[in-house]
């Protein structure tokens, strides 16, 4: 098992690519490679740069791309309230989202600021 795969919020924010993934099938076939393909990429970002910052050995530049992924998040989190407001998501699974999606984002930012302590002198 690789050494990300152990972290809650690596779990998490794979979860949330999956719903998300699962969410983007509902948009219309005109928005195939616009809002849908956009909104795959940012969530598939977020787990990811988790992962990647998790193998660069150093706390400074995990926390680097913890940033990353808090930016691909709130993309995510954006982009399901343009296509929930275009009426192609439900309300309710619009709020599933972003809870979700808050939930990675607090893990996420517990993480960072404990990295940041871990490495100061």
């Amino acid at each position: 098992m690789p050494e990300f795969e152990k972290l809650d919020v690596w779990r998490r924010a794979h979860e949330l690519c999956l719903v998300t993934y699962r969410l983007a099938r509902q948009l219309p076939y005109e928005e195939r490679f616009g809002l849908s393909d956009q909104l795959r990429r940012a969530a598939v970002s977020v787990p990811v740069n988790i992962a990647e910052g998790q193998g660069r050995g150093t706390a400074g530049e995990f926390v680097a791309f913890l940033r990353i992924a808090r930016g691909s998040l709130q993309e995510v989190q954006a982009l399901a309230m343009i296509a929930r407001d275009l009426g192609y998501i439900a309300a309710d699974d619009t709020m599933e989202l972003l809870r979700r999606s808050a939930q990675v984002g607090r893990m996420l930012m517990a993480l960072q600021s404990h990295l940041n302590e871990a490495s100061s002198p």
